[in-house]
């Protein structure tokens, strides 16, 4: 059999409208990338619209064609939840059932006495649901003063963890976060994810770093990337897939700090990679705008990327396939700086498949896993959950 090679992309939070489960979620309205097209004037997005994403949803100055040159459609979230742990296992074929816990009012006192007593801090700023810009603005000057890291949470089951790289240093602060997720979040409290949020500036004037890293869960059952590696089959996670996967699965784990430079490790990695899977998140878009409820900053970050996918898209060869989706939504143009419970787009390029092929609106974002396990013939694909749609596109 001829070698061949997947590359998975990970758009992180570009919904493409709301769930109808969304108003149990405060949701109700959202759709991240035809709101922000309607703020900003309108969207350049030559390239995906011509993979179909125009017929997913109004994108205004995104058209919908009737020949599209790859395979189009949207996917639901099965899943209990809105969360970038909880989607990412769902497109690697896991459904979760359960919700990660939720702190809309901070963390009880007990887990932060035992935060202070296993972590050896002093003390601790904070504890309570915030934007992550804004309480390094509120609290940083104290922070700077005591050196008590700020803790806070937000709409999503995260524990973050924000200090000045001159006050906690990084390796210090990561410490403090594996300790966290591995003593102190357990039972009950098993929140998605811990997340380091390193900052710099004095005085007020705070910027979060490109050194944030999330540690979470282990998944509960085997994914598309320990099917595949138990196979000898090639798995590489770029961005943050290593830790949305604690590792597991992940032959090669390259860590990378932009889109940009997510995208140039995509470009390089894919060249050199005879066969295998590939799997990588871009984050920008979810930390930098979606959060910040910066539409502007999103549609030029959803433009610079459609820029690049031609560049992708010459990494994959005949057998090879391309596919494009996204984990959750985040509307920046809502009245909350949390995910939406969105459709996420599906859409697939190939050179030797088929064209023009609308898949529909899926049950599931594991769908996509069980497509990659299909397309290397993997021996345990029926441990997923989902259902293929190779043969609908090849």
């Amino acid at each position: 059999m001829k070698q061949k090679k997947l590359i998975l992309i990970v758009l992180d939070s570009v919904g493409v409208g709301e769930l109808p489960d969304a108003d149990i979620y405060g949701d109700r309205g959202a759709d991240t990338i035809s709101n922000i097209a309607k703020t900003v004037g309108g969207l350049q997005l030559p390239n995906l619209a011509s993979l179909g994403i125009g017929n997913l949803t109004d994108i205004k100055g995104v058209a919908r064609i009737d020949k599209a040159s790859g395979c189009y459609g949207k996917m639901a979230e099965a899943s209990e939840g809105k969360d970038s742990t909880i989607g990412h296992w769902e497109i690697a074929g896991i459904i979760t059932q359960q919700k990660f816990p939720l702190y809309p009012k901070g963390f009880p006192v007990s887990v932060l006495e035992t935060f202070l007593r296993i972590t050896g801090c002093s003390g601790y700023l904070g504890n309570k649901p915030a934007s992550g810009t804004e309480i390094i603005d509120e609290l940083g000057d104290e922070h700077v003063r005591t050196g008590f890291p700020i803790i806070y949470t937000s709409g999503d089951s995260v524990f973050q963890i924000a200090a000045h790289q001159d006050v906690i240093p990084l390796e210090r602060l990561y410490e403090i976060c594996k300790i966290t997720r591995d003593r102190v979040l357990v039972n009950e409290h098993r929140v998605g994810r811990v997340i380091a949020r390193p900052f710099i500036g004095k005085n007020k004037k705070y910027i979060r770093t490109q050194n944030r890293r999330d540690y979470a869960v282990k998944p509960p059952a085997k994914t598309i990337l320990d099917i595949l590696s138990e196979d000898n089959i090639k798995t590489v996670g770029i961005g943050k897939i290593d830790d949305l996967f604690c590792g597991c699965g992940l032959q090669d784990k390259l860590h990378t700090k932009s889109n940009a430079e997510t995208i140039e490790e995509i470009i390089r990695t894919a060249k050199t990679m005879g066969s295998g899977f590939l799997m990588a998140n871009l984050v920008d878009f979810d930390m930098l705008y979606g959060h910040r409820q910066d539409a502007k900053g999103y549609a030029n970050a959803l433009e610079e990327f459609d820029k690049k996918l031609p560049d992708i898209r010459t990494c994959i060869s005949d057998g090879d396939l391309l596919v494009i989706t996204a984990d959750h939504g985040n509307d920046p143009t809502d009245q909350s700086t949390d995910h939406t419970r969105e459709y996420v787009p599906l859409l697939c390029a190939s050179t030797s498949g088929k064209k023009n092929v609308n898949l529909g609106i899926r049950r599931s974002f594991a769908d996509v896993g069980k497509t990659a396990a299909e397309f290397f013939g993997a021996g345990e694909a029926h441990l997923l959950a989902g259902q293929s749609f190779l043969g609908e596109i090849f």
